[in-house]
């Protein structure tokens, strides 16, 4: 009988953790970076989005070229780009440099998120695969809780180099980790056999599947809305609850915390109910989000980002056990294409917001965000087929007997 492989989910966990930090820590060292490098905050910004872009861009072909990479093998690979990048990055003489360490680390960070999920499914019993997600999906929201709030600590005390140094000491202990506790995966019979031109050709194909398509487009809208919104979480919060300095750091504290305790919860219930379980989220991130358009005051901004935080980002686990339900025999390529989708919804996300805001609208982007999760919410209400209901172990058994090349009837 297949259990939970729970020492190989907690490094892989923990490997997710380090990436979070890693891509979001430059927010919170700006001013420390650009003094640094004699460079302006504006230039250091352009760290997250040419990131975004590049790893949009990469993941896609990378995945479909590693088809053939044992699954052990390629993750650990993408850990240790990590660690060189982050090692590089800690030493960088010029933003330049910094700029191309960061770009490095984005190479490997679609191939890592596009096969996080698969891998997380093999380690997990039949029809246990959401949960099994939602325990490694739980180093995202510690990274929120407490790996971006100590970095900046650590940077704002020690240096930015430091911060960074210690992301790369973590990234490094998580490698040996995976090589001790991960077990054998190969690639599967049809990704072994299959040339990588045909590879690549079915990884770009995998979009016109309507149910992956479908998900993609959901994933698109909602992290559009979501990040248009959060990137100017600091001058919302400032403005509805006059939070700042202290206030501003307890609220984002938090907003991680709320994820950390949503994400375990989710679990829960996304192997069997996943379209309810979605659905209940989205309606509390619309209203939670909504609140924040007008002026309410400190108590209901505090208590309406708090239930946003943990809505949004619970979510991922239902749409990353999604891809795995939808796509079983093509499972890398469909996870590829929807981290496209979420990179994609970042920068865009990120690029509406500065837009309203620079044009006076702060208060327009919670009107965003919640008119788009509620249109989600309509598209995940009629996708039944990617969001059903009620899942048994029948459905479940029906999708591994695919995976493994069984007819099914």
């Amino acid at each position: 009988m297949v259990t939970f492989n729970r020492p190989a989910l907690t490094v892989l966990g923990a490997s997710a953790f380090c990436y979070v930090t890693a891509e979001t820590l430059p927010v919170g060292l700006l001013p420390q970076i650009a003094g640094g490098l004699s460079v302006d905050e504006s230039d250091v910004g352009l760290l997250l989005t040419s990131y975004a872009v590049v790893a949009a861009v990469s993941t896609i072909p990378l995945t479909a070229l590693t088809m053939r990479v044992p699954r052990h093998t390629l993750i650990a690979i993408t850990m240790v780009i990590f660690v060189v990048s982050q090692a590089a990055a800690t030493f960088a003489p010029t933003f330049l440099t910094l700029g191309l360490t960061r770009l490095i680390c984005a190479l490997a960070h679609g191939v890592f998120w596009s096969i996080l999920g698969p891998i997380t499914a093999r380690l997990a019993p039949p029809g246990q695969a959401g949960r099994a997600t939602a325990m490694v999906f739980i180093g995202n929201s510690l990274a929120i809780v407490g790996g971006v709030p100590l970095g900046t600590a650590i940077g704002q005390w020690l240096g930015w180099r430091v911060a960074i140094g210690v992301t790369a000491a973590a990234g490094a202990i998580c490698v040996l980790l995976l090589a001790r506790v991960l077990p054998k995966l190969d690639p599967l019979p049809h990704d072994r056999e299959t040339r990588v031109g045909a590879q690549l050709r079915a990884s770009i194909a995998i979009i016109r599947e309507p149910r992956v398509a479908m998900l993609c487009a959901i994933t698109l809208l909602l992290v559009i809305g979501h990040f248009a919104a959060y990137t100017y979480i600091a001058p919302l919060a400032r403005r509805d609850g006059d939070l700042q300095g202290a206030g501003l750091s307890a609220l984002l504290l938090g907003y991680g915390a709320t994820a950390l305790v949503a994400s375990y919860a989710v679990g829960r219930f996304v192997d069997r109910r996943p379209g309810p379980a979605l659905t209940v989220l989205l309606a509390v991130m619309a209203v939670s989000v909504a609140a924040l358009a007008p002026v309410l005051g400190t108590v209901p901004t505090v208590v309406a980002t708090l239930l946003w935080g943990g809505a949004f980002c619970a979510i991922p686990v239902c749409f990353a056990s999604a891809v795995l339900r939808i796509a079983p025999r093509a499972r890398d390529a469909a996870s590829a294409v929807q981290v496209v989708s979420f990179q994609i919804g970042i920068g865009g996300g990120a690029f509406v917001g500065e837009r309203l805001t620079s044009a006076g609208h702060l208060g327009t982007l919670p009107v965003l965000a919640a008119a788009l999760a509620v249109v989600t919410l309509i598209l995940v209400i009629a996708a039944r087929t990617v969001f059903p209901r009620r899942l048994d172990d029948a459905d479940h058994h029906r999708a591994e007997a695919e995976l493994a090349g069984v007819p099914v009837h």
